[in-house]
């Protein structure tokens, strides 16, 4: 038996999800939580063979949960199941841990094998994200995102989310000149002046959409 957990903060998500996992034999859906902490602290009690890992989430986001998660637990499979199909975000997931990449659009049949696939040590990726990734190998257009480091990238999504430099601080458990050093990295790197320049700019390569 596959035991999987499902983390997002939406709770029609969550239980659609697990309406259609309960049909599957061999899985079984051992929880539910809407942060990335209350995953961590989940997995710190029960046996969980399977995290289906929002992106965007209150608190650490589903980014920052991958990446302790998978820092202490060698054994444990994360699949991310978000709406962001494009990179930058493939290529970071896989970077924390994740082995897996499905957006929230796809059949339950796909989820199933993503399951299997990533339990059994194989790596999975829709096939339509693997071919925009393709396409965008392939096009002269570069994407200011793909320069950010995964740590730049997560103090983004949390600055997406309005959250300021000392919520941003305290669940990073980095230090507030730490945290300034990588907005303004941030900053530089994408060749914006301000948060709202940096809102626009993520909003037009589509890193972030009206629904975070």
């Amino acid at each position: 038996m596959i035991t999987v957990l499902l983390v997002d903060d939406h709770d029609l998500v969550r239980t659609g999800i697990r309406r259609l996992l309960d049909d599957i034999k061999g899985l079984e859906v051992i929880g539910e939580v809407e942060t990335g902490e209350e995953a961590i602290e989940f997995v710190k009690n029960e046996k969980v063979d399977v995290v289906l890992m929002d992106l965007n989430m209150p608190g650490i986001g589903g980014m920052e949960a991958t990446r302790r998660l998978m820092s202490r637990y060698k054994t444990l499979k994360v699949i991310v199941v978000t709406v962001h199909d494009t990179e930058p975000f493939p290529q970071q997931l896989f970077k924390a841990g994740a082995k897996g990449y499905l957006t929230k659009g796809c059949k339950i049949d796909e989820i199933t094998h993503a399951i299997k696939e990533v339990f059994y040590g194989r790596r999975y990726i829709s096939v339509d994200i693997a071919q925009k990734i393709a396409m965008s190998l392939q096009s002269s257009d570069e994407n200011p995102f793909d320069s950010l480091s995964q740590r730049e990238m997560q103090v983004l999504l949390m600055l997406m989310q309005g959250l300021k430099g000392q919520d941003i601080s305290e669940q990073l458990n980095l230090s507030p000149k730490t945290v300034s050093t990588y907005r303004y990295r941030l900053l530089d790197k994408l060749k914006v002046k301000t948060d709202v320049e940096l809102t626009r700019l993520a909003m037009q390569y589509g890193f972030i959409d009206d629904n975070l």
